[in-house]
């Protein structure tokens, strides 16, 4: 089963060939993980305070970054540290956006960078609900924040100052995910959208789509026997390399690894050479009607 499509790219920022931008956006839609061994995110000796779990607050399993905004969340620091961070994320989503610009121009016109953040904890044996232990194989789902049929995609970078690699797994194509957990998937409620909205449950409106693709979240990560046994693959993520994946379509769970930034962009369906392969179009011919 293929999983990667290795990007063999050294740090510059020169523009990359039509060959390079098609093989990643290609290998994106497909549902593989491009994989960029050699470019990393340039840490810098003013960063090294940053490497520590303490950063993050009680509550929190990440520190977040709103790039619009500039500001941070699930964090509990000094204002010089605070200021650090902020620096830190702010150089880290310039270089995720530069970098997907560069790798996957198409993209260019339907793209809005969303959130990003830094994960200083180690999450084997994180102590987590079902529902948010990411060490469980899942596609990604937003419960508050409905993407309407825009794509998640995340842009990832193992900053680990101890050399570690970052460990992840990946299962089966969403196709296969659909079809095994969809008969098991009640309809939405008529109105259950708007009462969401109404009560502010979720920001906008959640539409079908994004419905069934929280329902699909939920039941893999619930189901203890899918987890154990569906065929699954192993990825070696090393310090100082990045990696780009369509977190709503590749079936992945993080199972050992500490201090990774992630970017996440939203990406209008309408910018994507192959729609007929994104989950929301999948769901559609499965579900056999309209999810938006």
């Amino acid at each position: 089963m293929k999983t990667t499509e290795v990007i063999d790219l050294g740090p510059g920022t020169e523009a990359l060939s039509q060959d390079v931008c098609d093989r990643t956006i290609e290998a994106l839609e497909a549902g593989y993980v491009v994989f960029l061994p050699r470019y990393g995110f340039p840490v810098t000796d003013s960063d090294k305070p940053l490497f520590s779990p303490s950063l993050l607050n009680k509550d929190s399993k990440n520190v977040s970054y709103n790039p619009a905004t500039r500001k941070l969340g699930g964090i509990t620091t000094s204002q010089e540290t605070t200021a650090l961070l902020q620096g830190m994320m702010q150089r880290f989503a310039d270089f995720a956006r530069q970098l997907l610009m560069r790798v996957s121009p198409d993209y260019r016109n339907g793209l809005n960078q969303a959130r990003a953040s830094f994960r200083p904890v180690e999450i084997e044996g994180r102590a987590s609900s079902w529902r948010k232990d990411d060490t469980r194989l899942h596609v990604d789902a937003f419960p508050s924040s409905p993407t309407q049929g825009k794509r998640i995609l995340r842009l990832f970078c193992n900053i680990n100052p101890d050399g570690r690699s970052r460990i992840w797994r990946i299962g089966e194509p969403f196709e296969q995910v659909a079809k095994r957990f969809l008969s098991s998937i009640k309809p939405p409620v008529p109105f259950s959208a708007t009462l969401l909205q109404l009560f502010g449950i979720t920001k906008s409106r959640q539409t079908p789509y994004d419905y069934y693709m929280l329902r699909l979240h939920d039941a893999m990560k619930a189901d203890e026997r899918y987890q154990a046994e569906v065929e699954k693959i192993e990825l070696d993520f090393p310090a100082g390399s990045t990696w780009l994946v369509f977190a709503d379509q590749v079936s992945h769970a993080a199972i050992r690894g500490q201090y990774q930034l992630e970017q996440t962009f939203l990406i209008d369906l309408e910018q994507l050479r192959h729609k007929d392969q994104s989950p929301l179009r999948t769901l559609e011919r499965l579900v056999g009607q309209k999810l938006i």
